[in-house]
Order: structure tokens, then C-alpha cells, then sequence
């Protein structure tokens, strides 16, 4: 691993040495803010540990009784092919947008069947660098989902259906307004709304800390492994002899 980075890099997937420990570190915040969320409230939790595909999802009797799979997929490929694809010779828009839809992995997925309800969930841990990192964060995560939430609705408009996106910063940062409305979008008692969010902190401040020591010990051991590159170099460069072969320093000045 270069030591030369930026702290964004870092601290994203995009870094082969330190994708697995971010990934995990997102995956442990998100799961401990889930968690949370479920004990705090009556309604049906689901994709909590292993984020369901909307295939997956969809093999389910709850699911079906929304809409049918059949009539989902037709609203689906109709959506996507009509927002992004020209005809190509080589490509068929209707086949790869139905399996890109049925192969998304919302975060989490809340139902109230009472009030015909489903809140897709996703959480976004990002750069806090910029003032604006919540509405940035905001607009990449409802872009994410779009296609299923206009799908849900053409496919079931006698339901209601709403993403709501949990935005922390990397370093701790989080939008306390926006934290304590999605909360209560989601009917989280309201006397349980403090202890969720002081422990949310302080789960993002745990993770980003173990990703900072994966980043330094990782570090460290390529610098030992520079030192005993370069001692293993020199060693070999004392190994010259006289007359042109191979010979050491002290040798070369005649002691």
C-alpha cells in the first residue's frame, strides 16, 4: 500500500488495501442503527444482516400480496427502458434492466400492512469534509433506488411507498434534525430517540477508528517491508568484487 493517499480514499472501497475493513466497518454501523430502530418500534423489519435482493424479497408471501413479481417486472422494464436506453443492435435494454432491478439490495425494508405501508432504508457513511455531504449523500441514495420506488407505485398505487435515507460522515457528523425526523417518519418513540442517536455516534466513531488503525498498521508493515528490501539491497551491493565484478566499499578504498 502507498503511504502517499488522500483521507477520502482511505476510507472508501475504491482502495484494494482497506475495501474489505471499510466495508465491514459501514456494514457494523448500519447493523447496530437497524437494530436499534427494530427494538424501538412495532413494525415489520426485514434485510437487516443480509440484505435481500427484490428477487429474494419477492419469493415471499408478504411481498406478493403487495403486487404480483409478473406485474412488478412489466412496470419496472418499462420505467428503465424508457429512462435510459436508445435501441442498440447488441444489446437488449429489457432483459439487462430486469435483472439489474430484481438483483438490487435495499439496506433495510420496513412494512406496515395496517396502513399499507413500505419504507425502503439505506444508509450512506461518507466524506463530512463539506457542509453540503447530507444533501449530496441524500440525492446519490434516492438516485440508488429510484427505479424500485416508481415501480412500487405504479405497480401498487393503493400503497404508499417512501426511501429513507440514514446520512452519517465519516468522522462522527450527523444531521441532527435530519436524524430525529427520520425517526420519527419511522414512529420511533419519541423517549428513545436520544439514546439511539448518542449510540449511532458512537458506533460511527468505533468504526472509523478501526479503519484509521487498519490504515496505519497496514502502513507500518509496508514500510518494514521497504526497510528490509533496501537492507537486503545493500547487503547484496557489498558482495561486488575488484576489477570490474562485484565488490564492497571497503574493499573499493583498499582497507
Amino acid at each position: 500500500m502507498p503511504e502517499e493517499t488522500t483521507y477520502g480514499h482511505i476510507n472508501s472501497a475504491f482502495c484494494d488495501g482497506m475495501a474489505t475493513t471499510v466495508i465491514a466497518a459501514h456494514h457494523f454501523i448500519w447493523i447496530h442503527l437497524y437494530a436499534s430502530l427494530q427494538a424501538a418500534r412495532k413494525l415489520r423489519f426485514v434485510t437487516s444482516d443480509n440484505e435481500s435482493s427484490m428477487s429474494t424479497l419477492w419469493q415471499e408471501k408478504e411481498f406478493e400480496q403487495i403486487c404480483s413479481r409478473e406485474l412488478l417486472t412489466e412496470k419496472a422494464k418499462t420505467i428503465a427502458v424508457k429512462e435510459h436506453e436508445r435501441p442498440r443492435y447488441d444489446f437488449d435494454p429489457t432483459m439487462f434492466y430486469e435483472n439489474r432491478f430484481w438483483n438490487r439490495r435495499p439496506d433495510g425494508i420496513v412494512i406496515n400492512k395496517y396502513y399499507r405501508t413500505l419504507c425502503i432504508l439505506e444508509f450512506e457513511w461518507s466524506s463530512d469534509r463539506n457542509k453540503d455531504f447530507l444533501r449530496v449523500k441524500e440525492d446519490e441514495a434516492k438516485e440508488q433506488h429510484r427505479s424500485i420506488i416508481e415501480a412500487l407505485r405504479a405497480a401498487a398505487p393503493e400503497w404508499t411507498f417512501e426511501q429513507i435515507n440514514f446520512v452519517a460522515g465519516m468522522r462522527g457528523a450527523v444531521v441532527e434534525d435530519d436524524f430525529y425526523n427520520k425517526l420519527e417518519k419511522l414512529n420511533v418513540q419519541a423517549g428513545k430517540r436520544d439514546k439511539i442517536l448518542l449510540a449511532h455516534v458512537q458506533h460511527i466513531c468505533e468504526a472509523h477508528d478501526t479503519v484509521m488503525r487498519s490504515y496505519y498498521e497496514q502502513i507500518q508493515g509496508w514500510k518494514r517491508g521497504q526497510r528490509e528490501k533496501n537492507g537486503e539491497e545493500e547487503k547484496n551491493g557489498k558482495r561486488k568484487k575488484k576489477g570490474g565484478g562485484w565488490f564492497s566499499g571497503v574493499e573499493e578504498r583498499g582497507y
